[in-house]
Formats: C-alpha cells, sequence, structure tokens
C-alpha cells in the first residue's frame, strides 16, 4: 500500500507539523506500507523528499537536501502525485494520505477538498467538519445546538477593531463581566496567538496580537479547572480513550508551554473523579458526532474545581503525534500502541472511502 505522509504547510504550525511526521516515520511499520514523504515549504511548495530521514524532516534541514517536485492532482485518473522530474513527469499512486497538517491549509479542509476532488482515501475529518472545527466561532454555534456547556465568549473582527477599539474592548468586557478572559485568534491552533487579558489594557493588546493571526477573534471566559483532553477514534461509531490532564507551570498552555517548557507536566489519566471521567468521556464523543467528525479528533475540555463541570474548550481534527503530543499517549494508555493506531486511522480511511 502506497502511504503518502503530507507534512510541512503554510500554518503558523509548519515546524510542529515537521515533528509529528517525524514521529509518524519513525514509529509506522514500514513492513505494511511503502511510505511516501512529502513536505510542503511554509511558502506553499510541495516536493516529494526521497531521501529525507526523520531527523531531518523533524529539524527542518529537509528542505536544504534532494527534493523533487511534486503535486497532488485533482484529476481522478491520476490517483496521486505526478512527480516532476528532469526526465519527464512520474505518476504516483497513492493508496491513502495522512495529512499531517495542523492550522490553516491543512486542517481547515482546504486539503481535504483536494483530496476529495482527487479521489484519494485519506486520515481524518472531511471537508466540511475540518472546516467547521478549525474556526472556533462555528464550532460554538454549533455545539450550542447541540447542548454542549462552553466558555461564554464574545465575537470580536478585525474591520470593527481598526474602526473602534475601545468600543470592542467595551463590548467585550459587558458581554464576560468578569476576569481574566482569554483572547484567541479563531482560526489557529497550538495556542498561536493566545493571551491572557486581566484588564482592558491587556485585553487591547491582546487583541492586537490576535488580530495579526485571524480576522476572527474569540474573548473567552476564565474557567477555573482542570484541563483534560480525550483522544477520539472511529468513524460511525468512535470511542474515546481516557482522559489527560494538562498542568501547565506557566500561567496557561502556551505555545511555548506545550512544545519547549519541559517542566509542563501530563497526567494519564486526568486527575478526575470516576463520574467526571465518564462524563467528559461521553461529551467528546457527542461533540464529535455533532459536528461530523471521522478517522480522528482530540476533544479539549476543562474539569471545574468546583463541581466537576465540564466544559468544552476546543476540537483539534489534525491533533499533534510528535513524541509529547497527547493524542497517542492516550491511546498508548488505552491499549493502542502508536504502530497500531496507525494502522486503525488507515483503516477508517480506506472505510470512510469505500463504505
Amino acid at each position: 500500500m502506497n502511504l503518502i505522509v503530507l507534512f510541512g504547510g503554510v500554518s503558523s504550525e509548519h515546524d510542529i507539523s515537521c515533528i509529528s511526521a517525524a514521529s509518524i516515520l519513525r514509529n509506522i511499520d514500514h513492513g505494511k506500507y511503502d511510505v511516501f514523504a512529502v513536505g510542503i515549504t511554509a511558502d506553499g511548495r510541495w516536493f516529494l523528499c526521497e531521501d529525507a530521514q526523520p531527523d531531518a524532516i523533524q529539524d527542518g534541514s529537509w528542505e536544504r537536501g534532494a527534493l523533487t517536485p511534486a503535486v497532488l492532482s485533482p484529476d481522478r485518473s491520476t490517483h496521486g502525485l505526478l512527480v516532476l522530474r528532469s526526465t519527464g513527469v512520474e505518476v504516483l499512486r497513492a493508496d491513502v494520505v495522512f495529512p499531517v497538517l495542523h492550522g490553516v491549509g491543512g486542517e481547515d479542509g482546504t486539503v481535504q477538498g483536494l483530496l476529495e476532488l482527487a479521489g484519494v482515501p485519506y486520515v481524518g475529518c472531511g471537508v466540511a467538519a475540518s472546516a467547521n472545527t478549525m474556526d472556533k466561532s462555528i464550532t460554538k454555534v454549533i455545539l450550542e445546538q447541540a447542548g454542549v456547556r462552553q466558555a461564554a465568549y464574545y465575537l470580536a473582527r478585525r474591520a470593527q477593531f481598526a474602526r473602534d477599539p475601545e468600543s470592542v474592548v467595551t463590548q467585550a468586557m459587558r458581554a464576560l463581566g468578569s476576569w481574566p478572559v482569554f483572547v484567541k485568534p479563531c482560526s489557529s491552533g497550538s495556542s498561536v496567538g493566545v493571551t491572557r487579558a486581566d484588564g482592558p489594557e491587556a485585553l487591547r493588546a491582546g487583541l492586537e496580537e490576535a488580530f495579526r493571526w485571524d480576522g476572527k477573534v474569540l474573548v473567552e471566559e476564565f474557567i477555573d479547572g482542570h484541563e483534560v483532553e480525550v483522544a477520539v477514534l472511529g468513524n460511525e461509531s468512535p470511542v474515546a480513550s481516557t482522559a489527560g490532564e494538562i498542568a501547565p507551570t506557566q500561567e496557561f498552555y502556551t505555545f511555548d508551554a506545550k512544545y519547549n517548557d519541559e517542566s509542563s507536566a501530563l497526567y494519564i489519566p486526568a486527575h478526575i473523579d470516576e463520574r467526571a471521567m465518564e462524563t467528559v468521556r461521553e461529551t467528546a464523543v457527542r461533540v464529535y458526532q455533532a459536528l461530523g467528525c471521522r478517522g480522528l479528533s482530540r476533544v479539549d475540555f476543562f474539569c471545574t474545581y468546583q463541581g466537576s463541570e465540564i466544559v468544552l474548550n476546543e476540537v483539534n481534527t489534525i491533533p499533534g503525534f510528535t513524541s509529547i503530543s497527547m493524542y497517542p499517549k492516550l491511546f498508548a494508555e488505552s491499549g493502542i500502541p502508536y504502530a497500531k493506531l496507525i494502522d486503525r486511522l488507515v483503516e477508517f480511511a480506506l472505510e470512510a472511502a469505500h463504505g
């Protein structure tokens, strides 16, 4: 089976995508698949990386190695890549594509749409679920209708803020009513552009930072609780892992805390009571199904310190697959080791494509 691992991309999470792809390449059962790594540079150029080793993909040096331009053809008769060699165009059939592309241009339905046009099975959620979960404001609307408890929020727009920033700050304060608040770009991941604000000046600065990354920004209430994450796997009958807990030593789980600060602790299972564990796992599946997810997603929650109330944080349809990422760790704890997890994801991709 020819399996293409698609990584890199144009988003702010380009480097994390490379680390995730390297981890997959190290752990996949190469006896089952002919694996082809296809890297997308930060400026959007596609290359078949025929000689790149996982370490080179992880540290970014793959871009300085032997690269062959390649494009994914939307023509279904190709069913894969057009490899643009100096001697001519070669067709490389793709049986399955594993898009390990975090953020814009990979997790937002765009590459999924291309793969749908190409008729190539792929790991993960489809176009609509990917797009709707990438935009946190759309996720909020869908899950409000599904009755899922979420943090209260105010939606700000860049044009409005550019015209009258003080009005946006005032409206957000009125909508939420208490400090602190969190400011989040609607369509970024890995906590890029996210800040905590403890007053009006910090809120204005946080909005300025968030609008660097997106034209829509959420201002959310602070939820005082455990940060817990649940991995969900499957298509029509998804299953939820046990919940894990993030215990950052920084004021919240920033990009730096996720990938650079080794003092942040991960607890599997999460330090929550049995009833809360049951509720958070059930809610994760309900969220997954309400959004139309398939294949995989990681669903993040807060479990309040007082009352153990379960509050949705966000959904990630292409969660990190690095050596420290929660998604593979949670399923390893649930009895599905990394290599077997990849096998299951490929099986679900083929099932989704062929019914």
